[in-house]
């Protein structure tokens, strides 16, 4: 089976490299002469495949696997040597394009696959919320941010009063000052 990236078909595929690692977390447990291992899974798997695409539709072809780089979205990859490993979807990591110079119409390409493994949906709560304790609590809330915003509003409303009275203080103390420094002069 040829490889094939979408509905693409890569021909003269020259080598093909797949990449597969597991994440292991290493701990060391205090007193214990060692370490434990812990398996967290594998990473996706890469593949890198390089070719050559030669003949009148070289340059289509190189074009067609540029745009597919370019929309970076996961496109299906078929080959032999993941037909085990139940890869059906990748996303193309990086291409390079080469121009093959003397030799006309034909183009070498590297091209990196990544696994793309689908996101996990977020777990639901397992039944229905009962919402109405919510509710409670919500309206008991509101009612008391109401009124200590009432009460603040009235403590604001006392002290603009006394600003006032002070204003009224301030204005007969301006008076009486201007009499005594009158009464001043004429002495």
């Amino acid at each position: 089976m040829r490889p094939m990236v979408d509905d693409l078909e890569l021909e003269l595929v020259q080598e093909i490299t797949t990449y597969d690692l597991r994440n292991l977390a290493e701990h060391k447990p205090p007193g214990m002469a060692g370490s434990l291992l812990q398996n967290l899974g594998r990473r996706p798997t890469r593949l890198v495949l390089w070719g050559i695409a030669t003949g009148p539709d070289a340059l289509q072809t190189t074009q067609k696997l540029d745009e597919k780089f370019r929309t970076a979205k996961p496109v299906s990859f078929t080959a032999d040597i993941v037909t085990d490993s139940e890869i059906q979807t990748m996303f193309i990591d990086d291409l390079k394009i080469q121009d093959l110079a003397g030799k006309p119409e034909r183009f070498a390409y590297v091209l990196t696959l990544r696994e793309f493994i689908e996101p996990v949906e977020p777990a639901t709560t397992a039944g229905p919320l009962d919402t109405s304790a919510l509710g409670d609590a919500l309206g008991d809330l509101d009612t008391d941010i109401l009124s200590d915003a009432l009460a603040q509003l009235d403590n604001l409303t006392s002290g603009l009063e006394i600003l006032n009275e002070l204003s009224d203080v301030i204005g007969r103390l301006s008076q009486l000052t201007a009499e005594l420094q009158q009464s001043a002069k004429q002495v």
